[in-house]
């Protein structure tokens, strides 16, 4: 698959420290879209002086509307598949090269499996996916999509999901998948996109919604 129709989906707030380093390590595999979720710091700048495209927010819409506006902007610009990827140079680049091998294979979802999970939340939401869908770890960041994927359902999000509902529509629609174990860097600061209880709490309500709430917005099986 042409690099030019590859896009390295990266959402951000407040990374100023890590977003020049990780669009350096990532612009040979694809066009890189960084989102840059209202950071207050100079996220944007260093994002731009890498060389990514910028989708700035206004207003900070968290984790998931920053995909939303990464696909979208992926769309407009014709790209034919999505690696979404971390900003603060956890994702090791070097793995993409495997998911666009499996991408322009022709495979629809490529699911990323990290050692192991940070969160005791996240053990519960590992453990349902597993039981569910035979699906590993659910949370992690690094994903690949085809753009048929996206399109069929139309949208990457619409609940808050913690970046789940368009792998889950995949996963229950019968989309080819594969998944791929990966490593992940040790974080040295903070996690900008919430702290430990306020993130323990999204994936709790995001785990909720996929036990007893329809996936689908929309009906487009």
């Amino acid at each position: 698959m042409d690099k030019y129709k590859i896009a390295i989906v990266i959402p951000a707030f407040n990374e100023e420290t890590t977003i020049y380093d990780v669009v350096q390590s990532v612009e040979k595999y694809g066009l890189v879209i960084v989102v840059n979720d209202a950071s207050i710091d100079r996220t944007k700048q260093m994002a731009e002086d890498a060389g990514a495209i910028v989708v700035s927010h206004k207003e900070n819409q968290g984790y998931d509307g920053a995909l939303n506006s990464g696909f979208l902007k992926a769309e407009m610009l014709n790209c034919k598949a999505v690696v979404t990827f971390d900003a603060d140079g956890q994702h090791s680049a070097e793995f993409i090269e495997e998911y666009i091998k499996e991408l322009s294979n022709g495979v629809d979802l490529v699911l990323g499996i990290r050692p192991k999970p940070a969160r005791i939340s996240e053990k519960f939401f590992m453990y349902y996916s597993r039981y569910r869908f035979n699906w590993n770890d659910p949370l992690c960041g690094m994903k690949g999509y085809s753009m048929r994927l996206y399109r069929k359902l139309g949208y990457f999000d619409s609940k808050k999901s913690i970046g789940t509902e368009l792998a889950v529509y995949g996963l229950e629609h019968g989309f080819s998948h594969t998944q791929i174990q990966i490593t992940i860097a040790q974080r040295q600061d903070e996690p900008r996109f919430a702290s430990i209880c306020k993130s323990n709490l999204k994936i709790m309500k995001a785990l909720f919604e996929l036990i007893f709430k329809k996936t689908c917005k929309y009906d487009k099986c």
